[in-house]
């Protein structure tokens, strides 16, 4: 039941990968809602959901119905885009990153260094204390509040879980990663929080104060995580390392990763391009392959 590993040349690796089997063998492999713990299982189907963001509506709202998450709602604007998709016991909220596909030649190693070289450092206060990056605000605002005339993502989760009987799992993969830790945290009532690849997305007065548990998995070299360079920026949450036999390993909370070199890569950003080869670690579907091949190891 393990997968192959896909080959590293950018059409397999750009998202949203649609020839491929999502939530395959899920009806044997459920998500379980009712845990307050890790579940490997659960990071498989947030692995999947984070990857399946990148695609269109179409395609998404017949991969979640086939999961048995019959109802989905699109959320999007001009820097991101997100799915909300529920049954009667619970509500998958997936951000997507960044769009790669409309870059000329469609070549993600390409895209997502010019992503990472123009990443500000600029913050601002959050609601909960502390400071949070501007850039990854600003993009949440897009879907979080009503736009023309349209209801927000906040109003649709409350009119959804108002009675308190679905809680809401948020997941996304990239910059989506950082804006589904941003709005679990203004959402409050989660109860935990996958993401993969994600960038750092505050200070420490604010991952300290988010109470709700962050499983935030890293693959082998990917760099993203490695930005924006520390600073005043913390990560929040446990990470959960991928090393390259495809074991997940638990780091420090809030650590830097277990891969050092990983920093100094990231520091060469700032004034050069990567090769595609230091990038390949942060595409979704390798994080969605490992995850799956570590869950059915046992």
């Amino acid at each position: 039941m393990r997968k192959s590993i896909p080959p590293g040349d950018p059409s397999s690796a750009t998202p949203p990968n649609e020839d491929r089997a999502y939530f395959e063998h899920c009806g044997d492999h459920p998500f379980k809602y009712d845990s307050r713990e890790f579940e490997l299982v659960n990071a498989w189907w947030m692995a999947e959901a984070a990857l399946l963001a990148y695609a269109d509506e179409d395609f998404v709202e017949a991969c979640f119905g086939e999961a048995g998450l019959p109802e989905v709602r699109y959320f999007h604007g001009d820097s991101t885009q997100c799915y909300a998709a529920h049954n009667d016991d619970f509500v998958l909220v997936a951000f997507s990153g960044s769009d790669m596909r409309e870059r000329e030649g469609n070549n993600v190693f390409d895209a997502l260094a010019d992503w990472m070289v123009n990443l500000s450092f600029d913050s601002v206060p959050s609601e909960r204390g502390g400071r949070v990056h501007r850039g990854f605000v600003e993009a949440l605002e897009e879907v979080w509040g009503p736009r023309d005339e349209d209801e927000g993502l906040e109003a649709y989760l409350d009119g959804l879980c108002g009675d308190g009987h679905r809680k809401v799992w948020f997941t996304g993969h990239s910059l989506g990663g950082a804006l589904a830790t941003l709005a679990a945290g203004r959402h409050g009532h989660a109860p935990e929080v996958y993401t993969f690849g994600s960038p750092r997305v505050g200070d420490s007065e604010y991952v300290e104060g988010l109470d709700i548990p962050v499983y935030r998995f890293v693959n082998g070299r990917d760099v993203v995580p490695k930005l924006p360079v520390r600073g005043s920026y913390r990560h929040a949450g446990v990470e959960k390392y991928i090393d390259d036999e495809g074991c997940i390993q638990d780091g420090k909370p809030g650590g830097d990763g277990l891969r050092a070199k990983g920093g100094r890569v990231a520091r060469r950003l700032l004034t050069s391009r990567p090769s595609g080869g230091a990038l390949r670690d942060h595409s979704p579907i390798l994080y969605a392959v490992h995850i799956w091949n570590a869950y059915v190891r046992g």
